[in-house]
């Protein structure tokens, strides 16, 4: 059976540890638990790992956020993907910070990465892990505060916040949706 984990972000060194790019964060410690390294590749940087039986295609877009659904519609037509085993990584500002909630479809909330992907793949019946940013910027400070850097509280507990997710992700893929949120939305 093959998954697609598709982590959100934008491109390029001024994009690196910002809010927005925690779907990239998530995947870079996914690839390092597993020892493996992601490769440019058409749309993305990409890597595999094998999984009790399982692969796993995990993907960093390269289309920047606005633009993520062309890149997972490429990988999952490539990879003959189903979409009940498509997994989208996002920040979300909606969340308190650090905050994990897997859900099994849903609208973009105003995410233009989740708003790319449903109206590229024609549907929001895909599973996503939203990883809460907080809100905590001034009226009209949204844009600078997600794409801002972590503020210093936020990046010493960011590492243990990852690896939940990474435990997630392994979770999605050998127990499914139901008992993954089951187990993890309640933490």
């Amino acid at each position: 059976m093959k998954f697609l984990i598709a982590g959100l972000g934008n491109p390029g060194a001024e994009y690196q540890d910002t809010r927005h790019n925690i779907g990239f964060t998530i995947l870079d410690a996914f690839a390092k638990a597993s020892n493996v390294f992601f490769e440019d590749h058409r749309y993305g940087f990409t890597c595999e790992v094998k999984l009790k039986g399982h692969t796993l295609i995990l993907l960093k877009p390269t289309t920047f956020m606005n633009l993520s659904g062309n890149a997972i519609r490429y990988w999952m037509n490539k990879e003959k993907i189903e979409p009940q085993n498509l997994l989208v990584i996002v920040d979300d500002l909606a969340l308190p910070f650090g905050m994990l909630r897997l859900k099994p479809k849903g609208s973009d909330a105003g995410h233009n990465g989740l708003r790319s992907i449903q109206d590229t793949l024609g549907h929001n019946e895909y599973a996503r892990i939203r990883f809460g940013i907080g809100d905590n910027f001034p009226k009209g400070g949204q844009v600078r505060y997600v794409l801002g850097k972590w503020d210093k509280d936020e990046l010493a507990a960011l590492p243990e916040r990852s690896d939940m997710a990474v435990e997630m992700i392994w979770s999605f893929c050998l127990q499914g949706l139901q008992l993954t949120m089951t187990q993890f939305n309640k933490k």
